[in-house]
């Protein structure tokens, strides 16, 4: 028994050390342009830009595959934040991505839920809690106002609100001509 514990414990020891080996020999840097643009767009994973979501869309803008106009959530602040990363001129936000609306949350009317469950499908941060047959509730801190939710609610019982801009969470746009100034 003794000798079955000791065998696996070494052959446990000797993987672990080979994988380890291998993590750091096989190590795939990534382009550390990319994590910067990744970390300037507001991750809400929205797709309105017409991608899964914001560090795809940060590939797709270093492959020349994607212009840094189309983000809505980021606004413009995002934009000039991107162009002067990249050295570019910014541009005002692409219509076809959609328009600025600024920061909301989504709001679950409690009356009307009949807890079909597509709202947690449809969210990509996983800010909608509940279960099936049963009211479900949006977790606020989580919720980052993608609107991805309102579609397949089949009672219409989720509204967007605005809410308060904090520095620290969103990134309020500004017209372009007062962010340069």
């Amino acid at each position: 028994m003794i000798t079955a514990v000791v065998t696996l414990s070494l052959l446990a020891l000797v993987f672990g050390a080979i994988l380890g080996y291998s993590a750091i020999r096989f190590k795939v840097e990534s382009d550390p342009i990319v994590e910067r643009l990744d970390a300037l767009l507001p991750q809400t994973q929205c797709g309105q830009c017409s991608f899964p979501g914001c560090r795809p869309y940060a590939e797709a803008i270093i492959a020349g595959e994607a212009d840094i106009n189309r983000c809505p959530p980021g606004g413009e602040v995002t934009i000039i934040a991107m162009a002067d990363l990249l050295g570019v001129e910014p541009k005002s936000l692409d219509p076809d991505a959609g328009e600025i609306s600024g920061p909301t949350l989504a709001v679950i009317d409690e009356q009307t839920c009949i807890g079909c469950t597509l709202c947690i499908q449809a969210c990509p941060v996983d800010a909608i809690l509940g279960a099936a047959k049963h009211m479900h509730t949006v977790i606020a801190a989580e919720c980052t106002g993608c609107e991805l939710c309102l579609e397949p609610c089949p009672v219409d019982c989720i509204t967007m609100e605005p809410v308060k801009c904090e520095p620290r969470r969103w990134k309020w746009p500004l017209p372009l001509e007062e962010s340069r100034a």
